[in-house]
């Protein structure tokens, strides 16, 4: 069943319709149906997004801050030796474990952290993991060594593995399939956003050198990481849960459950069994998913933690290297909510993350084959990757989480995707921007994202010829009058 918002048609879900099984029911569970006007439905979705969405960017704009500031501490006032790496005594390779050694964190904790996110309610979980992660940010302010840096980076990791997935994962107890990418999109955009002005706060905080006796980069982990603390308490009390229990009441909370009857996780579900992680694991399809997200992660982690060093490689200097990060991510903010709108209203995501993968893989491509001195067109370069390639990632997880159907089941998918490309899919993002390449233009790194992307053109095109396989199968099994649930594209 579908509803075309731009009508004000009275929908009624059907109640007969036969979608093999895949209805869930659990304690309490909602089974009736409501009939409603498109407009009707609109209104609780405003309702819904007023509240939900600006926390969940909100929440998740702190989270980047705070895991891509280290980007901005390592070259802070690197012309007065007061930056993060020298005042470590640490070098370009040790600095480079320290990053790897988040990813490890973040690695491990996300299925678990997903899994427990259900458990323990999302805004309970959620509060806890901001104050973990703001009061280890604090603590990076502290570090002195090689070997502190990589004790709190991996603490870091692991606080803050289970906020990205988790906020994924919650969305599907709130909105539909064809509802979602452009949701994820404006809250992954947030990290653009912190992209953008953690180079704006840094060069502010640049000029507080030597304040109270405690270089920038120093001040910086504080000053990011307090109001992840802070918004705690409040996310605590805040943030819903889920529609049954929440802010939506009489009329508008039967819409948003009837609504969700077919497309929606429960929050009245069971909680994982081994039967559902079994038949997750096996699900060979979704391994294709995962693949293509590996691939998105090595650029999205290199843009993340070296922009910065990018920037400074193209001529611009000290403080005016971190404002110079800012144009690439004020773009791709734009491009991607554009390009996630557009993937969900045309039910062409797989489209969508091919075209935009290979918009960036050319951006990496000319910025790599143009001359080294050719600052400002490489700078151009830079702004198209970025773009492209932040604009892949919200398509992909909506294609994800619409062709998933139990809430264990898409709560264990969405982990699992965001492990292998957030987690081993950014580490090798850590290692290809050398240093000792700067004044040739970062090759390496930029050859490898355009290599890494391509093959995320490649790949998405090609799962989607496989669901375009599967879908023309279950039409041509299916009874006479038999409503089927078909697999997104």
């Amino acid at each position: 069943m579908a509803v075309d918002s731009r009508r004000n048609d009275v929908v009624v879900p059907d109640e007969k319709a036969d979608l093999s099984g895949e209805l869930e029911s659990g304690p309490h569970e909602y089974t009736g149906t409501t009939a409603y006007t498109a407009a009707e439905e609109r209104a609780v979705l405003w309702k819904q997004d007023r509240i939900i969405i600006p926390l969940a960017a909100g929440i998740y704009f702190l989270c980047y801050l705070d895991r891509s500031n280290i980007g901005n501490a390592k070259i802070l006032n690197s012309s007065t030796k007061n930056d993060m790496q020298t005042e470590t005594h640490t070098t370009a390779y040790q600095f480079n474990i320290a990053l790897m050694i988040f990813l490890i964190g973040y690695f491990l904790f996300e299925v678990p952290s997903n899994i427990l996110l259900k458990k323990l309610r999302p805004s309970r979980w959620i509060a806890f993991l901001m104050f973990s992660w703001g009061a280890i940010t604090i603590g990076l302010g502290g570090v002195t060594n090689y070997a502190s840096m990589v004790g709190v980076r991996f603490l870091l990791g692991a606080a803050e593995a289970g906020l990205f997935p988790g906020l994924v994962y919650y969305l599907t107890f709130w909105y539909k399939a064809d509802e979602r990418s452009v949701r994820v999109a404006f809250i992954l955009a947030s990290a653009t956003l912190a992209g953008a002005f953690g180079g704006a706060i840094a060069f502010g905080i640049g000029h507080m050198n030597g304040a109270s006796g405690l270089s920038a980069w120093r001040w910086l982990f504080i000053i990011e990481g307090a109001p992840s603390c802070a918004s705690a308490i409040f996310v605590w009390f805040v943030l819903p849960d889920y529609p049954e229990e929440s802010f939506l009441k009489g009329r508008d909370l039967e819409i948003a459950l009837s609504r969700l009857r077919v497309e929606g996780s429960k929050g009245n579900s069971s909680s994982m069994t081994w039967q559902d992680a079994k038949s997750t694991l096996t699900d060979w399809r979704l391994y294709g998913h995962y693949l293509i997200y590996f691939g998105v992660g090595v650029p999205f982690s290199s843009l993340s933690l070296f922009t910065p060093s990018i920037t400074a490689g193209l001529n611009y200097k000290d403080l005016q290297a971190q404002l110079m990060t800012v144009p690439p991510y004020a773009v791709a903010y734009v491009v991607q909510i554009i390009v996630s709108y557009s993937a969900d209203r045309c039910n062409a995501r797989a489209v969508h993350t091919a075209i935009f993968a290979l918009i960036g893989a050319i951006g990496f491509m000319a910025s790599a084959a143009l001359p080294p001195d050719a600052y400002l067109q490489r700078y151009g370069c830079l702004i198209l990757a970025a773009a492209g390639a932040f604009a892949c990632i919200p398509p992909m997880l909506g294609w994800l989480t619409s062709n998933v159907y139990s809430t264990a089941s898409v709560g264990l998918a969405v982990a699992l995707n965001v492990s292998f490309g957030a987690g081993l899919g950014q580490m090798p993002g850590i290692w290809i921007y050398k240093a000792d390449e700067a004044k040739a233009g970062f090759p390496t790194g930029h050859w490898t994202n355009a290599g890494m992307l391509l093959f995320v053109s490649v790949g998405s095109l090609l799962l989607r010829v496989v669901y375009g396989y599967k879908n023309r199968r279950l039409l041509r099994d299916a009874q006479p009058g038999q409503e089927v649930r078909l697999f997104k594209l």
